[in-house]
């Protein structure tokens, strides 16, 4: 999940634009880490001595490795760590970023040490991501947005985070959440729940994207709005929900109870002061991410 918080990090830094972040993020599943990247991470070379590295292999048949040890820049324990070590997912959109010229090394470097600074992560939490490591980062992500949310509610949030890992696709950046009290709604689907934690969820987003989103979570290829795309949607929050209110009878011995989803008719959902919206961007669109408690 952090390279999906990276992304977030990197437009409130004002450091890419949202076209260069999708665009970067589309490319994700045809990147490998490269060496350079991760030895800037680790700490072990600036991104002075990286740039090097890489002008010099346009001159020599070398590997990167092989030219960084003969420089100095790493030694011989250092490089194997390198190439055994486990890589955080974020260092790829990094990466991405710099082969497309959106970012220099130098750039990346010091958003890498800014992201890691502010979201609390060294490197054993942010290649090993656990329950603790993700918690801490949507609590500086909402705190970051002036925004304090319970734990029951924090517990929502990772969830379904990574259930749109799992079921949509890890293309996406999540945009900052922002208050509000009505929201003008496109193609929106809600749904209720009761018990320790009242609230009211829902998705919303345009019909073509509605229609790329179910095509990924159904595993189709939907071509039209029509009500199979409507009922994937219901599908994906009702899972989602569903599998909350597990957790929450799990972790906390707590039952909720589920109204059905249903798709909204009204042009504007009234929400309480409680409320806020998150747009998660994706290639093919925006998809936003609503919770009144």
């Amino acid at each position: 999940m952090f390279a999906q918080f990276f992304g977030s990090y990197l437009l409130n830094h004002n450091a890419v634009s949202p076209n260069e972040l999708t665009a970067a993020i589309a490319m994700l599943a045809d990147t490998h880490i490269k060496l350079g990247t991760l030895a800037m991470h680790m700490g072990y070379m600036t991104a002075a001595e990286v740039d090097e590295v890489c002008f010099l292999q346009t001159r020599e048949d070398k590997r990167f490795g092989e030219i960084a040890l003969e420089r100095n820049y790493l030694f011989d324990e250092q490089l194997d760590e390198l190439l055994k070590t486990q890589i955080p997912d974020y260092l790829l959109l990094g990466q991405t970023l710099v082969d497309m010229g959106c970012l220099t090394n130098g750039d990346l470097e010091e958003l890498m040490v800014g992201y890691q600074d502010e979201s609390q992560l060294n490197e054993e939490a942010a290649a090993n991501e656990t329950t603790e490591t993700t918690t801490k980062l949507l609590t500086n992500f909402f705190r970051e947005a002036g925004k304090e949310i319970s734990e029951y509610a924090l517990m929502y949030m990772n969830l379904i985070f990574n259930n749109l890992i799992r079921f949509i696709g890890e293309d996406f950046t999540p945009l900052a959440p922002v208050p509000c009290t009505e929201y003008e709604i496109n193609c929106c689907v809600t749904q209720h729940i009761t018990g320790p934690l009242n609230c009211t969820s829902s998705i919303d987003m345009t019909q073509d994207v509605a229609v790329a989103f179910a095509s990924r979570y159904a595993k189709m290829d939907f071509t039209e709005f029509d009500e199979y795309v409507e009922a994937s949607l219901e599908d994906f929050l009702n899972l989602h929900n569903g599998l909350f209110s597990v957790n929450m009878s799990n972790t906390y011995a707590e039952e909720l109870t589920l109204d059905p989803p249903v798709q909204e008719t009204e042009k504007v959902l009234r929400l309480t002061d409680e409320s806020f919206v998150i747009p998660v961007i994706y290639p093919f669109g925006t998809v936003y991410l609503l919770l009144t408690v």
